[in-house]
């Protein structure tokens, strides 16, 4: 457990009220060239949460527009876009250097009791203790990878499917992975939301690349999120472990559509996401 790597996760979401509608975020003190998706997404997700104090999220579509730069603040900018009795649209806009760097839509559903039920089924997998962590997984490249490999991470993560070294091959375009936030987070559910919302950044691109042979640890190619997309279909606690079934049903024109089914470990759906991507070669 990561506690103290969560609660500056936790820290980091917690954004600065500067004026009605308007807050203020900024990036961890670690060595990037640009802002990781999650980050923006999560803390747009949190602003608009903060503007909305009786529903749930339910949906929220992204554009990543221009890389962020993490040595100044980001700007957040929100619309109160409807007030229904039913359900609540926001819009938010991260700005940095006077330009939008991201838009993300979110709405809010008021609790309801459903008139019908169904899901797929959670894929049959053995649960995450019978996986490696993320230091385990990739202590062979851990000079390769240097301080990267060493950080605290707030989320845990482990691979069902395919060792580092299965993927210098071509394999099937899928992928499962346990994951949760490694520590306990407070019973604020849209604060899990969040969390979730950073997290379901981390691996969902790079499903596109199973099919091609390129591991983990290759640097052959630049990848960055174009949108993003998420369900909430009900509540969870991302302190537990959920599984996330990934898969990418095509790639194409330089972009890469990965799709990704987020289950509770007593096997309900919680969330659905869909990403699509920019790959391309490195010359």
């Amino acid at each position: 457990m990561n506690q103290q790597a969560l609660d500056d996760l936790v820290a980091l979401l917690d954004l600065e009220a500067i004026e009605v509608n308007l807050f203020r975020g900024v990036s961890p003190d670690v060595n990037r060239q640009r802002v990781f998706g999650g980050q923006v997404a999560g803390q747009a997700l949190v602003a608009a949460v903060r503007t909305v104090d009786d529903m749930s999220v339910h949906s929220l579509h992204a554009y990543f527009l221009r890389p962020g730069d993490p040595n100044v603040p980001i700007l957040y900018q929100v619309d109160r876009l409807r007030d229904g009795r039913s359900f609540r649209t926001r819009r938010v806009v991260a700005i940095q250097h006077g330009e939008a760097i991201f838009n993300l839509q979110a709405s809010f559903h008021a609790d309801e009791t459903p008139t019908i039920s169904h899901e797929m089924p959670m894929p049959d997998v053995p649960g995450p203790e019978n996986f490696p962590d993320f230091q385990t997984r990739m202590a062979p490249f851990k000079d390769l990878l240097g301080d990267f490999y060493e950080r605290p991470r707030p989320i845990d993560t482990r691979h069902v499917d395919f060792s580092p070294t299965d993927r210098r091959q071509e394999l099937p375009p899928y992928q499962r992975t346990w994951f949760r936030a490694d520590g306990e987070l407070p019973d604020q559910p849209t604060l899990h939301a969040c969390v979730l919302a950073y997290a379901s950044d981390m691996t969902l691109l790079d499903t596109a690349m199973l099919p091609h042979g390129a591991e983990q640890v290759d640097d052959t190619y630049f990848m960055a999120s174009l949108d993003h997309a998420m369900w909430f279909h009900r509540p969870f606690r991302f302190d537990e472990w959920m599984l996330y079934a990934q898969d990418t049903p095509v790639a194409a024109a330089g972009r890469a559509l990965a799709r990704g089914l987020i289950y509770t470990k007593a096997g309900e759906l919680a969330v659905s996401v869909v990403q699509e991507g920019l790959i391309r070669g490195k010359r």
